[in-house]
């Protein structure tokens, strides 16, 4: 732990000369993941409407099979970790991962009917997202600074979101164009995918990283006293990074999940469920506008400070809920949903990586993803759990006073200091 040069307890210190401009290796990767989620977000748009009206699934098929694969997609995390940090290939890791997702519109043009395919396209999906988030945010991670690493994050997040924006359009975009084919929409959206893999190819280094300053040249070792390989860095060994899962753990576990929140919205106004749709496209573009901001703002002040209130924000949703539901409630939770990923989402890896040495980078990062994507899986089911037995107001009271002691708990069991660079991390210039 240190104290921040600012004065802040939980801000990293400013390396003198750091560059300020974001890295060129952020911005690839950032264009990289807009092409990427233009095409992913494009299946994912008119996939219930292909699966269920097109081939005649029911509700219940529909959502045991994104739900099965979106669970396997958090352990997968694990395997591109570790991976990657094997022999420090994470470019190609992440690259195999984002080919595999760009086959699996291939895979979805192909199948037809056949549901078994189906299934198969969707997995290799999942599998293609669960393998190449980690080493993508390593690389992120080690292209510059620890101290500008929450407006690099930021930035990526904010292009990532721009994409996830556009899918939904480009989908309905080609769908009007061609009376509904959804052929077309997976024939666009695998090529859309493999520009995104070219893109990662050309301009993304295989080996990122902020330039170190020249050292004096070392002699060589002698033959005769051959140096002891290093041990393997473990991510769990630090007890920073480890109050960082488990704080991240324990508010995952009190995150509904945002179609609940729609949904809450959606009844309590009386909407047209075909509104549905266009709720997460307001948080969205919250999130867009804010992820640049709330990353500098984090460098800053604190990221531990920043990630708190952006939970503090999701409570503040909850809260709005339980009020009678109005336009402006609709207006409000929108907004603090946003905030609520702009100031917790690249601001948690932000916050982790500097602990975590180089060689181990990849695999950390997808022990603290994995461990809170669990945790969110599991706060979605207990609150579907609840909302069943007791009805959506109580099960949302509990939800909200949850949160708020997960809050406090968090509070403390967070580091009060930003986690100290590991000694096998690459130095600033």
């Amino acid at each position: 732990m240190y104290l921040a040069a600012n004065g802040r307890p939980d801000a990293p210190p400013r390396t003198p000369g750091a560059r300020r401009r974001v890295p060129a290796t952020v911005l690839a990767l950032g264009a990289v993941s807009l092409v990427t989620d233009v095409s992913s977000e494009m299946v994912t748009a008119v996939l219930p409407l292909y699966l269920v009206l097109g081939l005649g699934l029911t509700p219940l098929q529909f959502g045991f099979l994104d739900g099965m694969f979106n669970g396997a997609t958090a352990l997968v995390r694990l395997l591109g970790g570790r991976l990657a940090d094997r022999r420090g290939h994470h470019k190609r890791v992440a690259g195999a991962g984002y080919l595999l997702s760009a086959l699996s519109r291939l895979g979805l043009l192909l199948a037809g009917s056949a549901t078994g395919a189906i299934a198969a396209a969707l997995a290799a999906d999942r599998l293609g997202k669960g393998i190449r988030t980690a080493p993508r945010d390593a690389l992120i991670s080690l292209s510059g600074p620890p101290e500008t690493l929450g407006r690099s994050f930021g930035v990526h997040r904010a292009m990532d979101t721009t994409g996830a924006l556009l899918g939904p359009l480009a989908a309905f975009a080609v769908l009007w164009a061609t009376a509904d084919a959804y052929d077309a929409v997976f024939a666009v959206s695998f090529c859309t995918g493999l520009l995104g893999v070219l893109l990662l190819v050309v301009y993304v280094p295989a080996a990122p990283g902020p330039a170190t300053a020249p050292t004096a040249p070392t002699a060589p070792p002698t033959p005769t006293a051959p140096r002891a390989a290093p041990p393997r860095p473990s991510a769990l060994r630090d007890p920073a990074f480890r109050r960082v899962l488990y704080a991240s753990a324990v508010l995952g576990a009190t995150t509904i999940g945002d179609s609940f929140l729609y949904l809450l919205l959606l009844r309590g106004l009386d909407l047209p469920p075909a509104l549905f749709t266009l709720l997460p496209l307001g948080a969205a573009a919250v999130y867009l506008l804010l992820a640049v901001p709330a990353g500098r703002i984090a460098d800053r002040t604190g990221r531990r400070t920043a990630f708190l209130t952006g939970h503090a924000a999701l409570l503040g949703a909850y809260v709005l809920l339980l009020a009678p539901v109005s336009p402006p409630t609709v207006v409000g939770v929108l907004a603090l949903l946003g905030v609520f990923y702009a100031a917790t989402d690249g601001v948690l890896m932000a916050l982790a990586a500097p602990a975590l040495p180089a060689a181990g980078r990849a695999g950390g990062l997808a022990v603290l993803q994995t461990g809170q994507a669990l945790a969110r899986l599991l706060g979605a089911a207990g609150f579907g759990a609840a909302w069943t037995l007791w009805g959506a107001r109580p099960a949302l009271w509990a939800a909200a006073l949850a949160l708020a002691g997960a809050l406090a708990a968090a509070s403390r069991l967070m580091p009060a200091g930003a986690p100290a660079p590991s000694p096998t991390a690459p130095e600033a210039p």
